[in-house]
C-alpha cells in the first residue's frame, strides 16, 4: 500500500471514530457527585490496562491527558480510575474520552464527557476504584484513546503507572473538555489514576492479561510506538481466528513474584490487576527473574510455590494460566552461576510440571545457540536482560494463540 493511500485510510478511520464517539442521544448531566464502587459488567472485556502503583504525591487542580492504545474493539467504552494507594478520598470533577490526532491534540468532535453513576464528578475512597458509565459509541481496535481527567483536591500518595513507554500530557486547571493542545504544554512518561479501559465486544470475545515485570512493561522497546511484546501479541490476535482479542499489559518494572518493592508483588496485586478485570479468560504469567537476581535467598522451590499459588487462585476464579519460562540474563551485573541454577530449575518446573494450562518457552526463543545462558545479541536491548523491539516481536510470535483461547 502506498503512503498516500495509508494516510487516507487513517484519516477515514479517525473520522469514522469521531462520528462513532458522537453516537447516542445527548443527556443533561446532573451535577451531584456519585460514590461509585467497582461494578462488574458481564458484557465488558478489558481493552487496555496498566498496573497500579504508588506514584509520588498528588497535586491539586491538575489535569492529565493520558494516551492509551486499545486492543479489542467494542461498544460502550468505560474507564476505571484508581485510588488504590491513596490515603484519603480523591475527587475527579471532570473526565473526557477522545481520540488522539497528534501529541495532545484530539480528533475534532471526538472528545466526550464521561459520567459516573450519571454524575460528572466522582469521589473515590482510599484504596478503591471507580468505573465510569458506558459511553455510547464504538471504539475500534488499535486506537490511540485519550482520557483527560482533572482532580481539584489531590494530595497524599498518588496512584498510577510509572513506566508507560508512552508520552502523555499534564496541565494546571481543568482543560479536559478542550480538544486543542494549547493548554497541555507539559509531558509525562507515566499514567496517573487510570488503570483500565473496557468495551463491550461481540458475544464470546475474551481477553488475556499479561502479568509480568519490566520486560512485559516494555523497557528497551521504542516509546510511543506500542512495541512491548503484549502490543505485538494484540496485533496478532486481531488478525487471528480466536475469541481472545483483548490484551491488558499488567507488567511493572522491577516487579517480583514473592516480595513487594517495585510495586506490590505479583501475589499481592493479582486480584486487583488481573482477576478483577472484566472479560479475562487467560492469565499469562511471566515473572521471576527479579526474584532470582536479587540475591535475597529465594530458592527455586520458593518461586515455584509462588507460581503454584497464582495458578491455584487463577483457576479458582475460572481463568486459565499460560506460563512462560524465565529468559536468559548472563551479562547483566547481578547474574551469577547460583542464580542461573535457580533459573534452570524453575524453567524445568514451568516446562514439565503439567500444572499450567500451557507453556510458552521464552527462554528458548531469546537465548543464543552459542551460549544458552545469554540472550541472542540480535534480540538484546543492550543490557543483556531486556529484549529490543525485534526481541519483543519474537516473544509475541512464540505464543500459541490457541492456548490463550482456553476455558475452565
Amino acid at each position: 500500500m502506498s503512503a498516500g493511500r495509508a494516510r487516507l485510510r487513517r484519516t477515514a478511520a479517525l473520522l469514522l471514530l469521531a462520528a462513532a464517539f458522537q453516537a447516542g442521544p445527548a443527556h443533561a448531566q446532573p451535577q451531584a457527585q456519585a460514590q461509585v464502587r467497582a461494578v462488574n459488567d458481564p458484557r465488558g472485556v478489558i481493552t487496555w490496562g496498566a498496573s497500579a502503583d504508588r506514584l509520588g504525591d498528588g497535586v491539586a487542580d491538575r489535569g492529565y491527558r493520558l494516551v492509551v492504545h486499545t486492543s479489542v474493539a467494542g461498544g460502550d467504552p468505560r474507564i476505571r480510575l484508581s485510588n488504590a494507594f491513596g490515603d484519603r478520598p480523591l475527587t475527579f470533577d471532570s473526565a473526557y474520552a477522545g481520540v488522539q490526532k497528534a501529541g495532545a491534540a484530539l480528533v475534532p468532535g471526538s472528545n466526550r464527557r464521561l459520567t459516573f453513576g450519571g454524575a460528572q464528578s466522582v469521589t473515590i475512597p482510599a484504596g478503591e476504584v471507580a468505573y465510569s458509565d458506558p459511553l455510547p459509541g464504538r471504539l475500534p481496535a488499535a486506537t490511540n484513546l485519550v482520557i483527560s481527567i482533572h482532580t481539584p483536591d489531590a494530595a497524599g500518595p498518588a496512584t498510577g503507572h510509572g513506566m508507560a513507554m508512552q508520552t502523555s500530557y499534564v496541565t494546571q486547571g481543568d482543560h479536559t473538555g478542550e480538544e486543542g493542545a494549547t493548554a497541555w504544554t507539559d509531558t509525562t512518561g507515566s499514567w496517573y489514576y487510570l488503570d483500565a479501559v473496557s468495551v463491550r465486544p461481540s458475544a464470546g470475545i475474551g481477553a488475556v492479561v499479561t502479568l509480568g515485570d519490566s520486560i512485559t512493561d516494555g523497557w528497551a522497546s521504542t516509546s510511543d510506538l506500542n512495541r512491548r511484546w503484549p502490543d505485538y501479541l494484540a496485533r496478532r490476535l486481531q488478525n487471528a481466528r480466536t475469541t481472545v482479542k483483548g490484551v491488558a499489559d499488567e507488567g511493572i518494572s522491577g516487579n517480583k513474584v514473592l516480595a513487594d518493592g517495585a510495586g506490590q508483588s505479583a501475589l499481592n496485586r493479582l486480584q486487583r490487576d488481573v482477576l478483577s478485570q472484566p472479560g479475562v479468560r487467560t492469565v499469562f504469567l511471566f515473572e521471576g527473574v527479579n526474584d532470582i537476581k536479587a540475591h535475597s535467598g529465594v530458592t527455586a522451590q520458593d518461586l515455584i510455590a509462588g507460581y503454584r499459588e497464582i495458578i491455584e487462585r487463577a483457576h479458582a476464579a475460572g481463568k486459565c494460566v499460560v506460563g512462560a519460562t524465565v529468559g536468559p540474563f548472563k551479562g547483566w551485573p547481578e547474574w551469577d552461576a547460583a542464580g542461573e541454577a535457580v533459573r534452570q530449575e524453575v524453567n524445568r518446573f514451568i516446562r514439565s510440571s503439567g500444572e499450567l494450562d500451557a507453556v510458552t518457552d521464552f527462554d528458548h526463543i531469546l537465548r543464543s545457540p552459542y551460549d544458552q545462558e545469554r540472550m541472542l545479541p540480535f534480540l538484546d536491548g543492550g543490557d543483556h536482560i531486556h529484549p529490543n523491539d525485534k526481541g519483543m516481536a519474537a516473544m509475541a510470535d512464540a505464543v500459541d494463540l490457541n492456548a490463550l483461547d482456553c476455558r475452565r
